[in-house]
């Protein structure tokens, strides 16, 4: 998957390069630009899938891009539960994708 940035030598406008930022999703360097959301950045990078659902392992990703539906989200530098369209990708991010096993059934319990 390519990045869909418009590169600033083309924005009508004329902004000034923008600085390169460079995260790791689980492990693995991912660049983009300063500004953009980590959502995008990891987009960019070819990771569609952000975490999977406990229930059945779904992969979830994107969905609404705007912070409302939960899918996308992930830890980043250790604090879970992050929302990556709705946080800006710093350099140095460690970025790891997520799922959570639903807990165990306490012992005695008949479902």
């Amino acid at each position: 998957m390519t990045s869909r940035i418009l590169p600033f030598q083309n924005d009508p406008i004329k902004p000034t390069a923008p600085a390169p930022v460079t995260i790791t999703v689980d492990g693995v360097p991912a660049t983009g630009a300063m500004g953009q959301s980590l959502a995008g950045v990891i987009l960019a990078s070819g990771t569609l899938r952000f975490r999977r659902t406990s229930v059945h392992g779904a992969p979830r990703g994107v969905f609404c891009g705007i912070g409302v539906c939960y899918d996308c989200l992930v830890e980043v530098n250790g604090q879970r539960d992050v929302r990556a369209c709705q946080r800006r990708a710093r350099d140095g991010d460690a970025v790891v994708t997520q799922h959570d096993e639903l807990p165990a059934a306490p012992a005695g319990d008949a479902a």
